[in-house]
């Protein structure tokens, strides 16, 4: 497919690493599991670095098999050259439950990290 790669900035966050400013979610309503692997592979041939998934989308292992794919492609070079957003639902908050969650998100994605993973919390949900 000969798509132009678009040009997309990052911003530099206070931990000193980069995060592209422009990334693609993935919504909950989506294709099946091997249109969106492929419609993800294609926004990491035009240029997306960025992407953003959580459990309850139930697109993780679409996303991680997109990033492994493209890698095998050499669309880019390794897992580092994305930036990989997750998050925890509001019903995993709870301390004991946070890592076995992070833990099968990363195991969907089959990676050894997140760049972000952002947790959904509600005041009543924190325990004091």
């Amino acid at each position: 497919m000969n798509m132009k790669q678009m040009l997309v900035l990052n911003v530099n966050l206070n931990s000193s690493h980069e995060m592209p400013l422009i990334g693609m979610g993935t919504a909950p309503a989506l294709p099946q599991h091997d249109e969106l692997v492929s419609t993800l592979i294609d926004a990491i041939e035009i240029g997306y670095r960025h992407f953003d998934t959580a459990a309850v989308y139930g697109s993780e292992e679409a996303l991680g098999q997109a990033v492994a794919e493209a890698i095998q492609r050499r669309l880019i070079k390794s897992r580092e050259q994305v930036f990989i957003t997750s998050k925890l639902w509001c019903t995993e908050t709870h301390r004991y439950l946070v890592l076995p969650a992070l833990k099968r998100t990363l195991g969907r994605l089959k990676m050894d990290y997140l760049d972000l993973y952002i947790s959904n919390t509600y005041a009543s949900d924190i325990e004091v």
